[in-house]
């Protein structure tokens, strides 16, 4: 996939919580939670016999419940499972309007991406809901996943993101830990950098968002946070939480601090000053003692538009050079 990226494409995704789609308590709590996604779990957090209510559970919580602010997501079983197309038809036919996400879980190929996106452009054409507007989130838990990840992420228009998920992936290449997020024992760097690069450029090249996975040890606060900021400074747009405890610290970890976002908007409101006639169609000025060029540009509206989507408010306002 290549062109301009939709805005709905590119909602916020700082805080990405999984609440068990069989368990309405939980349901009914995630939706006071001040977290940028929340994601009605069918597979993991479902047991097989609590799967087929689940999904009733589910329609039932999209259709009532209070999501606002929130991008609604569903993640269903997957393709290797005899649920998945049930998982889809029933949530997306009873709930498709207030539904913003499938995600499908331990994608392998980039086939499975075209399956799921017909079986909803069918659904869409069938139930006379608009064709398209439902995305796709695509989890890469397995070696396979991985090798093919460029193909899975240019596979759909409806893909928005790619996610890691640490804990089946670790099995997946009998990685030597028990615990999901830290570091295996024995290896002196950091074992999930190649991982989470891989999956990096194949969303960036793609104009997808990257997502990391869940960390397991949800009183760890700190080790969250650690965890947390290594993705955010590849470039991750958010993370996975489990836990209320890790809200706050996803929100953070992913937005821009204030310094940073203003320094952001000055750099942009400076170069369009100094390329403009009044300015004197210049391509570089100085803000401060800093040089700014279009490189500068590109830079700062990744992270002004990181800190518009948190809604961060500016400490500052730029003032123009005394000629």
């Amino acid at each position: 996939m290549t062109g301009t990226t939709p805005a709905s494409r590119l909602r916020p995704r700082r805080s990405c919580l999984a609440v068990p789609g069989s368990n309405p308590r939980f349901l009914e709590k995630a939706q006071g939670l001040p977290v940028d996604q929340v994601f009605l779990d069918l597979e993991d957090a479902c047991a097989p016999l609590a799967k087929e209510g689940a999904r009733h559970t589910v329609v039932d919580a999209l259709n009532k419940g209070d999501w606002t602010g929130k991008t609604r997501v569903v993640r269903v079983n997957d393709w290797t499972t005899h649920w998945t197309y049930r998982d889809v038809i029933t949530v997306v036919e009873g709930a498709g309007p207030n539904l913003d996400c499938i995600m499908l879980p331990k994608v392998q190929d980039a086939q499975q991406i075209v399956a799921l996106d017909l079986l909803l452009t069918q659904i869409e054409k069938t139930m006379g809901f608009e064709v398209g507007r439902i995305g796709i989130e695509a989890q890469i838990e397995n070696a396979r996943g991985l090798v093919n990840v460029d193909a899975i992420a240019a596979a759909s228009p409806r893909l928005e993101t790619i996610v890691f998920g640490p804990a089946d992936f670790m099995a997946s290449i009998n990685m030597k830990s028990l615990v999901v997020g830290e570091q295996p024992p024995g290896y002196p760097a950091d074992a999930y950098h190649y991982i989470l690069m891989r999956i990096l450029m194949a969303a960036r090249a793609n104009d997808l968002q990257a997502i990391d996975g869940p960390y397991l040890q949800i009183k760890n606060v700190d080790g969250f946070r650690e965890v947390a900021g290594r993705a955010a400074a590849l470039g991750f747009d958010g993370k996975w939480v489990l836990h209320p405890g890790q809200v706050d610290a996803a929100n953070e970890v992913f937005s821009p601090s204030q310094e940073d976002y203003d320094h952001a908007e000055l750099i942009l409101d400076a170069y369009d000053w100094c390329t403009s006639e009044a300015g004197g169609k210049k391509g570089s000025a100085m803000l401060g003692d800093e040089m700014i060029d279009e490189a500068s540009r590109k830079m700062a509206l990744v992270v002004a538009g990181k800190g518009r989507a948190a809604g961060m408010v500016r400490t500052s306002a730029f003032e123009i050079p005394e000629a």
